[in-house]
């Protein structure tokens, strides 16, 4: 009797559909800068840094084994971790390289 009838009301604004994809645009480049970049970099200077190995050089793999180089191939290196003991690694295990002397012999 009194109810009045609901109609939907119609929308006025016709936005710039640049500006309802700017927020996903600038969670993407925020994105790139934080994450992707840093990553990629970090990535570029390990392959560097293995590609740059040499016999002598003492390493430390991902695993956590500190050891000397002693034979190198194109996949695998062969490391000393003790004297006597030696192991073979894949050459992208390699973690960081040492300075010389931190293997002391003794």
């Amino acid at each position: 009797m009194f109810i009045e009838n609901a109609w939907a009301q119609t929308s006025s604004t016709s936005g710039d559909p640049f500006l309802s994809f700017l927020p996903l645009i600038i969670i993407f480049v925020v994105f790139y800068f934080l994450l992707i970049r840093p990553q990629s970099k970090k990535q570029k200077e390990h392959q560097e840094m293995i590609s740059t190995l040499e016999l002598g050089n003492e390493v430390v793999t991902a695993g956590g084994l500190l050891g000397k180089i002693v034979e190198i191939g194109d996949q695998y290196l062969q490391l000393e971790i003790s004297e006597g003991v030696k192991v073979k690694v894949q050459r992208t295990t390699i973690g960081s390289l040492m300075p010389k002397g931190t293997i002391k012999k003794g």
